[in-house]
């Protein structure tokens, strides 16, 4: 188990897909995502593997929840600053994790 404390050490911010691009080159099929999460963090690169479940049409301007204070994470050719958050389906596909309504760019999870 881990302390209160160190979950408040995870800043989970809420942000908007703003582009989507294919990868090339990577073991498993991934989308780079550039995230806008408002004026104080901006906006940050996530690579994640959501071509099962979504077409990068869908995943525009979709609101996200991601980790933004780990360190950037080499995957491939590719940086990733962001990790955006889902779960697996039962078919091995990775659902986002959203907010149910709208909240401002940038707002931290609590």
């Amino acid at each position: 188990m881990i302390k209160y404390e160190d979950f408040e050490k995870v800043d989970i911010r809420v942000g908007k897909i703003i582009k989507v691009e294919d990868t090339e080159g990577l073991k498993k099929p991934s989308y780079k995502m550039t995230i806008d999460f408002g004026d104080d963090i901006g906006k940050k690169i996530s690579l994640g593997q959501y071509t099962k479940n979504y077409s990068k049409e869908n995943l525009l301007n979709r609101l996200v929840m991601g980790v933004v204070n780990f360190e950037p994470k080499k995957i491939g050719s590719y940086t990733s600053e962001v990790l955006t958050l889902g779960f697996e389906d039962e078919n091995g596909g990775i659902v986002l994790a959203i907010p149910e309504q709208n909240v401002p760019l940038g707002k931290k999870m609590y």
